[in-house]
């Protein structure tokens, strides 16, 4: 079929690029290594976005919307932060094109800006420069602000989600009076991530903290959400970060305390972005297409009627409306697939393609049974059900894919984590892909030694087993950590 893909085994990141677009998810854009998302991965970001904004206002935090550009004096403010973004920043000269009249349109060397501006690459340099004017008691705290927004990163070599020039994310950025409310900020956000990445995407999530190498430019500790994927490597799916007084200093943000003296206030930032699309189609989708968790699916069912006649066709299509109904009032959403253009087999590929979670077939013969052919999409079983209760069967199918798809990337994660012995035993572990836990001396000398001779980085300090019980495999020194490596996107 024009559909097929290549196969993960043959080549996984083939593989992936080929499935994105087939499966109508987004595409290469005119504009170097940016992208354009479609309908269809439009609709499972918006459900990812809907779930986590919920989970935001719950939290307390408010949704603002501040400046695409930032004046370039703003980074230099924070010497970290400038040094983490300075090779990924795209800058504005100019404010006007010129038309020369021969239908060459070129910038106009009189209208170059007074000072350049950078295209956000993230937002804490002008939000913390807007938060200078909205502090200044101890009773303006703490502020919770979240921004849903594109933000560019001039990268060299992208890939579709996973990582490209713009994207979608959103960036939360909140102040507070002490550092022990900021860290408890930072720490809450981590939580929320995970549960929704487990409970949602269905992709369970180590949660640690990254090392200082890895930390976020210009944050005291970066807190990690680290999935793993279907050919071993790790992909960092969002990440929250302890700021300390860094921004406050940089900007001069000061806040009145109850006693009444003058102290910076204490920060945090925190973001998930359009990866996480790329991560749900690398932990779970095979050779066939998509394998969509159902609380992300755009379409719940996909129904195919199987028939001969005209007639035949208009008695399956009102029963699926029927069927339909009965979804809906369940807010399961469905699609029935009546072109008379294609054959069943190609609509059976398309949906499995899309992946649809459950499929209906019902033809004439079903009709008479009162029974109609049920097939889920993430084992590919199929199976004989009663029309009559098929809307509370489906409900409950849906329920039970769910979390069979999160035990599936869950076994596989436990499958592939190593607790290894030696160097060596690392090295082969991470060579054939997924997680070796290993002691680490707390060295950038030894982080840098195994970037170097593996291409693993430290993902995480494990929250929880990251305490070392040996000395480092690498240096033979005192462990400081437990922490995991591997290779990763």
């Amino acid at each position: 079929m024009a559909k097929q893909l290549t196969s993960r085994k043959e080549d996984y990141s083939k593989w992936y690029n080929e499935l994105v677009i087939k499966a109508d998810l987004a595409e290469h854009s005119a504009v170097r290594g940016c992208m354009v998302i479609k309908p269809y991965g439009f609709a499972i970001w918006e459900k990812m976005k809907a779930q986590l904004d919920k989970r935001f206002k719950a939290t307390g935090h408010q949704n603002a919307a501040f400046p695409l550009l930032i004046p370039k004096s703003f980074f230099a403010k924070e010497a970290k932060h400038v040094e983490g973004f300075a090779l990924e920043s795209a800058v504005v000269t100019h404010y006007r094109l010129k038309n020369q009249g021969d239908g060459n349109i070129v910038v106009d060397p009189d209208a170059k800006l007074e000072e350049e501006l950078i295209i956000r690459p993230t937002s804490e340099t002008i939000i913390w420069n807007t938060y200078k004017n909205w502090i200044q008691s101890y009773r303006d705290l703490p502020i919770l602000i979240n921004q849903w927004a594109n933000v560019m990163r001039w990268e060299m070599r992208t890939r579709l989600f996973l990582r490209t020039a713009e994207f979608f994310w959103q960036e939360g950025h909140t102040a507070h009076a002490t550092k022990e409310e900021a860290m408890e900020e930072a720490k809450l956000m981590q939580k929320e991530y995970a549960d929704f990445m487990e409970g949602y995407i269905a992709v369970p999530v180590i949660r640690g903290t990254k090392s200082e190498s890895e930390r976020f430019a210009g944050a005291e500790e970066t807190f990690t959400c680290e999935g793993l994927m279907q050919d071993g490597k790790a992909l960092q799916m969002g990440t929250s970060h302890f700021l300390g007084q860094n921004f406050a200093k940089a900007f001069d943000v000061k806040f009145q305390t109850k006693e009444g003296t003058l102290e910076h206030v204490w920060a945090t930032s925190w973001g998930v972005s359009t990866r996480m699309m790329g991560a749900l189609v690398m932990a779970h989708s095979d050779d066939e297409g998509l394998i969509l968790p159902p609380k992300l699916a755009p379409i719940h069912v996909g129904m195919v009627p199987i028939y001969k006649n005209e007639e035949q066709l208009n008695q399956i299509r009102e029963k699926f409306q029927h069927i339909g109904a009965q979804l809906s009032n369940a807010n399961i959403t469905f699609k029935i697939d009546d072109d008379d253009a294609k054959r069943p087999g190609f609509k059976f590929a398309e949906f499995e393609l899309k992946g649809i979670p459950v499929r209906l077939g019902l033809g004439p013969r079903d009709m008479e049974n009162g029974t109609i052919e049920v097939a889920r999409r993430d084992t590919k079983e199929k199976s004989s059900q009663p029309i009559e209760n098929i809307a509370t069967h489906i409900e409950g199918l849906l329920k039970e894919i769910q979390t069979s798809i999160y035990k599936k990337a869950d076994d596989f994660r436990k499958a592939n984590t190593t607790t290894v012995s030696s160097y060596d035993e690392l090295k082969e572990v991470v060579d054939q892909g997924g997680f070796a836990v290993a002691n680490w001396d707390g060295s950038t000398e030894t982080e840098d030694k195994v970037k170097e001779e593996t291409k693993a980085t430290i993902r995480c300090i494990p929250n929880e087993g990251g305490e070392a019980d040996g000395d480092c495999l690498v240096s033979g020194k005192a462990g400081k950590h437990k922490v995991l490596y591997a290779k990763a996107y």
